[in-house]
């Protein structure tokens, strides 16, 4: 086939053709009296295969490298293509999360889209004090997406700068939870912890949503947060979590409190004096009956005044005769 023909059945210009020939890489096998290049089916062939190298992404020195050179690695240069095509997903991905976030501040001119630009970039800034500067900025003419200052607070450490970002996406409302739920699932520990964090600040019926969902989170700190954070909003699901936290003795005093703002009374208190045995827990169960209102925590009471450690007897007293 001449040149003209390979072209229009390959879709390869012949321009790239002539290119291919005189970089040795498809090469006609003959010519034509008249001069002119004459592939054979073999070439051809070579021409598909030079075709489907290059849409991997290798070089047109690769590709030569890969049809004539036996010793050449397949699979480590696959690899490093495959590398490569992360990294540009990876870029293409953060330009497309950046003009996404652009478009939703609603920019009116090109002045507001450089404004959010520059505040998007101070969330990023070794600074802790420009971080901080770009949080408190967002709540004003050029807010910024509540997911990114989302994403900001996941990876913040300094407790200042942290303190301003939740506070911002306490006056966003629910739009930033989805990227919190996410961070309650990260592997690490911090990263959760300042997911918690965050939500309980967020008034929104959504939030409570989602820490409801934390109650049965595998991490002991996000779980307790979430419970503390749900009896100040009266939510009766966190009381089996608040009860725990007395009988184990962690934030006993916060999680007494929190059962106090909740109800009904009578099941607390039952729960609370069916726990186990040991002096210690009894005398946080007595101590947190003192946060309890109602008459089942003073029957509970005055059962107390009656236990063999005079030390949870005379606390007991004590809480009785404050309560009448």
């Amino acid at each position: 086939m001449l040149i003209g023909e390979v072209a229009q059945r390959s879709g390869v210009s012949a321009r790239m053709l002539r290119h291919y020939d005189r970089l040795g890489l498809v090469c006609p096998t003959s010519r034509s009296s008249t001069g002119y290049r004459e592939y054979a089916p073999e070439d051809v062939r070579r021409l598909f295969h030079v075709e489907s190298l290059r849409s991997l992404g290798l070089s047109l020195s690769d590709v030569g490298r890969a049809l004539d050179d036996p010793s050449f690695a397949a699979s480590g240069l696959v690899d490093e293509l495959a590398a490569r095509a992360e990294e540009r997903i990876a870029r293409d991905t953060e330009l497309l999360t950046r003009l996404r976030r652009i478009g939703d501040a609603r920019p009116e001119d090109w002045e507001d889209v450089l404004g959010t630009v520059a505040l998007l970039g101070d969330l990023q800034s070794v600074s802790a004090g420009t971080r901080q500067a770009a949080a408190l900025a967002s709540v004003g003419d050029r807010p910024i997406p509540a997911d990114a200052l989302a994403e900001a607070v996941l990876r913040e450490p300094a407790p200042n700068v942290a303190g301003a970002l939740r506070w911002a996406l306490a006056q966003s409302g629910g739009d930033s939870l989805e990227v919190l739920r996410q961070g309650l699932g990260s592997p690490d520990p911090q990263i959760r912890r300042r997911a918690v964090d965050t939500v309980v600040e967020i008034a929104h019926p959504d939030a409570t949503d989602v820490l409801r969902e934390a109650l049965t989170h595998d991490d002991d700190q996000v779980r307790r947060i979430a419970a503390l954070e749900l009896g100040a909003r009266g939510v009766a699901d966190a009381i089996p979590t608040l009860i725990e936290m007395v009988f184990e003795g962690t934030n006993d005093v916060d999680a007494a409190d929190a059962l106090g703002m909740l109800g009904p009374a009578d099941s607390i208190v039952a729960a609370l004096m069916d726990g186990p045995s040991d002096a210690s827990t009894r005398l946080r169960v007595t101590q947190a009956l003192a946060s309890i209102p109602g008459k089942a925590a003073s029957r509970a009471l005055r059962e107390l005044t009656r236990d063999t450690d005079r030390s949870i007897a005379l606390t007991a007293e004590y809480v009785l005769g404050r309560r009448e």
